[in-house]
């Protein structure tokens, strides 16, 4: 009102209101309207998705997020329909349908105001979908406007094809979209000769391979990993290094990606990286972390790896190297994830591990709460003992070192914060470290200086108490093992009816009794 005086901060907050609004004006279309208007109908029924109505604001770097928050709306609603129409909820069905299709027209608006390029496929694509979402709501509709069962029975199996097809149009239109955005991103990767540019498509890269394994081989297949491993073969990127060989770690997850690798002689650039001096720590740490990706024992596709073994020795001896120097936990725990994988993959590892005093750095390493700080820097070091423990010469190096000692703290493993993946590592700390003491008890200086640290107690309550190992089935079994291998040295070392319920039987039967223990020791 010209009457009402209002201070210059509110006339700029109306400003810029006015201002926002008008921008948002491009985007709106009759159908968020809609949306409004009718998919939020007056319901006892909690219904969260409701509320889902993205903005339509966004930043250049938002854009592919946004696009893939939509996508998962759109994926989520597509199903919880099939879910009401399962049950006959038409009323809910139509509001759904009505959702989705505003939603369909929101990214489609909202990708081609960010994207540079359309194909005429994707065009096509997108006319296919509209199309067919508009369609499926006016069906939805009528069937609303019956009540006969018998129509309404012969009208579902439509809807259900109509519904199937909505969702063939939306994933072919969704694995274009992110194909083609790839493909741009790469693009910039490649041909920009700026810092910036470079940066920006290579952190736009990782945002997209932190979605899922889907879009790792995306990247993959539109060469990402030959446009990576060609940053990291130039020295006027070296600063770009972390967080190129970080989005490869991400992108080496699938087959697809490992594929590559060894395509462009990806193991040996990662050889020659790790046992560069003049790069930095953080560069260091992040090629151990593609070495653990790409030799983790869960995946099942390791037959490209036959150029690993010829580059083994200087990756394994550079990452003793980070290991023994490592300045944090993190940079200790990417180096030693790596080193337990390599001793997974290759018994010849160690062999060198054996003849580079490995066993003496990382004993060393747990002593310093600093680097060795968490229960999982302390499951890849009991995985690298468990692994070495079955050469011969390995106890010797366990007792010069008070591996034993270790060993039986690492039996007392708990979770301080009840965080389930916190709770499993301490699982495989104890499983292992119980494991790494029944292989090495065959040596008696071993087994004697076990039973003199009272090893046979902790594994007795270990088997006999479930809390102690977190109700862990490999836990118990590893602690079974322990205790019988450890029994043979010391027989005097248990009570009777530990020996007859511990010792005596099958492995399989004291097992069963254990598992089916209350938490007593009568």
């Amino acid at each position: 009102l010209p009457s009402l005086c209002l201070p210059c901060s509110m006339h700029l907050i109306q400003v810029d209101s006015v201002q926002r609004w008008m921008e948002d004006l491009k985007l709106m279309t009759d159908c968020e309207c809609m949306c409004i208007l009718q998919s939020k109908p007056i319901s006892i029924e909690k219904d969260e998705q409701n509320e889902l109505i993205l903005s339509s604001q966004y930043s250049t770097c938002d854009n592919l997020q946004l696009l893939l928050k939509r996508a998962w709306i759109i994926s989520t609603e597509l199903t919880r329909i099939a879910q009401k129409l399962e049950k006959n909820r038409w009323q809910r069905v139509h509001s759904m349908t009505v959702r989705v299709n505003c939603h369909v027209h929101s990214m489609v608006n909202e990708y081609n105001t960010f994207t540079r390029s359309s194909s005429e496929e994707m065009h096509q694509l997108e006319k296919l979908l509209i199309d067919k979402c508009s369609e499926f709501t006016a069906f939805t509709e009528r069937c609303l406007q019956t009540e006969d069962e018998e129509i309404l029975k012969s009208m579902k199996s439509c809807v259900n094809e109509t519904l199937t097809t909505v969702a063939q149009y939306f994933g072919q239109l969704i694995e274009l979209v992110l194909t083609q955005e790839a493909q741009n991103l790469l693009r910039q990767v490649e041909l920009s000769g700026s810092l910036y540019v470079t940066e920006s498509a290579i952190s736009s890269l990782f945002s997209l391979a932190q979605e899922g394994a889907h879009l790792c081989r995306i990247i993959a297949k539109e060469g990402g990993v030959v446009a990576l491993f060609k940053i990291c073969r130039q020295d006027c990127f070296r600063c770009l290094y972390p967080q190129t060989l970080r989005t490869l770690a991400s992108i080496c997850c699938v087959e697809e990606g490992m594929h590559q690798l060894e395509k462009v002689d990806g193991i040996l650039c990662l050889a020659d990286i790790l046992t560069d001096t003049s790069h930095s720590e953080a560069t260091h740490a992040e090629a151990a972390a593609v070495i653990a990706q790409i030799t983790s024992p869960h995946l099942t596709f390791t037959q490209h790896l036959s150029s690993f073994l010829e580059n083994m020795e200087e990756i394994v001896t550079a990452l003793v190297k980070l290991c023994q120097e490592a300045s944090s936990g993190e940079v200790f725990l990417l180096a030693s994830a790596a080193l337990a994988n390599i001793t997974f993959f290759d018994t010849m590892a160690c062999e060198i591990l054996l003849q580079l005093n490995a066993m003496k750095i990382l004993l060393a390493a747990c002593s310093d709460r600093r680097i060795v700080d968490t229960p999982y820097s302390r499951d890849q070091v009991v995985t690298i003992l468990a692994n070495m423990s079955v050469l011969d010469q390995c106890a010797s190096e366990i007792i010069q070192g008070n591996g034993v000692q270790l060993l039986m703290e690492m039996l007392f493993e708990k979770s301080s914060s009840g965080n389930p993946a916190e709770a499993a590592a301490c699982e495989r700390v104890q499983q292992k470290s119980a494991v790494t003491l029944a292989r090495l008890s065959r040596d008696p200086e071993v087994a004697e200086a076990a039973v003199k640290l009272s090893c046979i107690p902790r594994l007795i309550k270990l088997c006999r108490s479930p809390t102690e190992r977190n109700n862990s089935d490999s836990v118990l079994v590893a602690c079974l093992a322990a205790l019988r291998r450890l029994a043979v040295m010391s027989p005097d070392g248990l009570e009777d009816s530990d020996f007859q319920q511990l010792v005596k039987p099958r492995l399989v039967d004291s097992f069963l009794l254990c598992t089916n223990m209350e938490e007593s020791f009568v």
